[in-house]
């Protein structure tokens, strides 16, 4: 990744990511915008990265270790996001999976036990979509 799209790193580079932010407010400071630049784009690689991997579902992380009051907070308003569930549906199926955001709310929506949404989840790769998309093409299947 280079902000020039001439430099060396991006000629000898498989793939080169050479976002050009322009020329400085500042003349002579060349770090600025690059630099403001550079950080958007690591922002959006990460991002496209926690996609692709299953630790989002919608635009919440569900990849979320509940290690503190703070973060189980966090983990019961994502839950209850997600799931369009109350507090105490959360809070409860939170308990069931040992805080594992990503299950309790797999199988509240699927409305599965937690030890049935985690094989199927398992099965899916650990993404709730594919793991959901599963469960429809299943019943839909059924219901011919």
């Amino acid at each position: 990744m280079s902000c020039s799209p001439d430099s060396p790193v991006a000629r000898e580079s498989d793939v080169a990511i050479t976002p050009v932010p322009g020329p400085e407010v500042i003349t002579g400071s060349t770090r600025m915008k690059a630099g403001t630049a550079t950080k958007l784009v690591l922002n959006m690689l990460s991002t496209g990265t926690m996609i692709r991997l299953g630790k989002v579902y919608g635009n919440l992380m569900v990849d979320v270790r509940a290690t503190n009051e703070k973060l189980k907070a966090r983990a019961r308003r994502i839950v209850m996001q997600s799931a369009d569930v109350s507090l105490e549906q959360a809070e409860s199926m939170l308990d069931q999976t040992g805080y594992d955001v990503r299950l309790a709310v797999f199988a509240l929506l699927a409305r599965l036990d937690p030890d049935t949404a985690r094989a199927r989840l398992e099965q899916a790769g650990s993404r709730i979509h594919h793991a959901l998309a599963e469960l429809d093409r299943e019943v839909s299947q059924e219901s011919r």
